[in-house]
């Protein structure tokens, strides 16, 4: 008999009730736990540490309040986190997200993936993320700047290049890191690696915007040959979303031989049977112009949901959590796909996540799948400490080497728990002993 979940939020006791508001949180611990409870028997000083209740409360929590001049005068407020969730085997590492949506769960549920998809990494970083309400969409650059710097003068106190190190995410790319790291610099003075993602004049990495696009394609590229022998070759792919993620995906699945036929952003999704021009539409995306205006011949539809009707082979959801629901999964199926990697951060619901495992396709999770690009934050890192600069080609074979070693030590621990293929419970198991391992032996603290 498998051992009883643990009832974190299950019932109204510590943390249920201080985290019962946070819906998102709780479906990515929720999701988490299932795989847990597979092996908790097996390892007796989980619940002698209470490592499971450890684990799901952050080290802290930062907010804090942002407040800014917009160019027309007006004082504006945002809120803005800092999650620093544990630092069992590195410093806590993480993106920054700027996007109206942001609240406290949305931080908790990314800083707690991240501690996994670090740990599965192999490199020395702990979980941690953070982020604003404020949405970048259609400031100026002034007032972009004037906000980061805002952002960062209550930030810049809680984060280092041996303590905390952000990066971007979504709504922060190289722009919004060069005004937030650049004002850091100034408050701080001094010159360290304590954000990834720079621009490549100032201790960026190379491969670094295309690392979470490649790194999904490299995951599931090993996937495709240990579990089917098979590869991206003449197979249908659709994109979800058409940021860095979704484009560099859907390039890199093109140079692997497969044909992209639909992608997707907020006003819609494009679909052409024969194949997308991708450098038309990177270049259109360039310009902060949506898929509706393309105009480039493809079928178009504002139904972006219809995106998972597409008949297709391989889906990447690449756009954010939650995107894809149990009759997105269904439809997808019954369709015939045969692989689903996640470029995005949690974007399928748990029910549409089990109905992928159960239907015996290739499944790869977020924190898992979509770790090339903390990777290669690990790697920019590694540069600023020795002061190297790697080649494109240096850094994309290691981000190359890490993906596989990703999905190989999934495969693994799937089936040492006797459920070959089951690459969730092998991420989540394999990214938690880990960090369990690294907690038990430092101590209570």
């Amino acid at each position: 008999m498998p051992h009883p979940v643990r009832p974190l939020f299950l019932s109204c006791r510590p943390p249920v009730c201080k985290n019962n508001n946070e819906k998102e949180f709780i479906q990515a611990v929720t999701e988490f736990m299932k795989s847990i409870d597979l092996v908790i028997d097996q390892y007796p000083e989980i619940e002698k540490y209470n490592i499971i209740e450890r684990i799901t409360e952050p080290d802290r929590l930062i907010s804090f309040k942002v407040s800014w001049v917009d160019d027309n005068g007006n004082v504006v407020v945002n809120r803005g986190f800092r999650v620093q969730f544990n630092s069992a085997i590195g410093p806590y590492k993480g993106g920054i997200r700027f996007n109206p949506t942001v609240n406290q769960s949305i931080i908790k549920f990314l800083g707690f993936e991240q501690i996994f998809k670090n740990s599965l990494t192999g490199l020395p970083m702990g979980g941690g993320k953070g982020g604003s309400d404020f949405d970048p969409k259609g400031k100026s650059d002034f007032e972009i700047m004037r906000f980061c710097q805002a952002f960062m003068s209550e930030l810049y106190r809680h984060i280092g290049a041996d303590l905390d190190v952000p990066a971007g995410d979504l709504g922060v790319g190289a722009r919004e890191v060069g005004f937030l790291f650049g004002y850091y610099k100034k408050l701080k003075n001094e010159f360290t690696g304590t954000f990834t993602g720079k621009g490549l004049s100032f201790g960026g990495s190379l491969a670094r915007t295309e690392a979470t696009g490649y790194g999904v394609c490299y995951f599931a590229n090993e996937a495709l040959k240990v579990l089917k022998g098979d590869s991206f070759k003449n197979k249908r792919v659709i994109v979800s979303g058409s940021g860095n993620v979704a484009m560099y995906c859907a390039m890199k699945a093109k140079e692997l031989g497969a044909t992209v036929v639909a992608m997707s952003d907020t006003s819609g999704y494009i679909y052409n049977e024969s194949g997308l021009n991708l450098e038309q539409i990177l270049a259109h995306k360039s310009q902060k112009k949506p898929l509706a205006t393309l105009n480039d011949g493809s079928f178009f539809s504002t139904d972006k949901k219809a995106i998972w009707k597409v008949k297709c082979d391989m889906a990447f959801p690449c756009a954010t959590q939650n995107e894809l629901d149990l009759d997105d999964a269904k439809a997808l199926v019954e369709n015939g796909v045969i692989l689903v990697c996640e470029g995005a951060n949690m974007p399928s619901t748990n029910e549409a996540a089990e109905y992928f495992v159960n239907s015996k396709i290739i499944y790869g999770p977020g924190k898992a799948a979509n770790a090339g690009g903390v990777a290669t934050s690990g790697l920019e890192m590694s540069q600023n400490s020795m002061r190297l600069h790697w080649s494109f080609e240096e850094v994309d074979q290691k981000l190359k080497e890490i993906m596989v070693g990703i999905f190989n030590t999934c495969y693994e621990t799937s089936i040492k728990i006797n459920r070959p293929g089951d690459l969730v419970a092998g991420a989540n198991i394999a990214g938690f002993l880990k960090v369990c391992d690294a907690m038990i032996k430092e101590g209570v603290i």
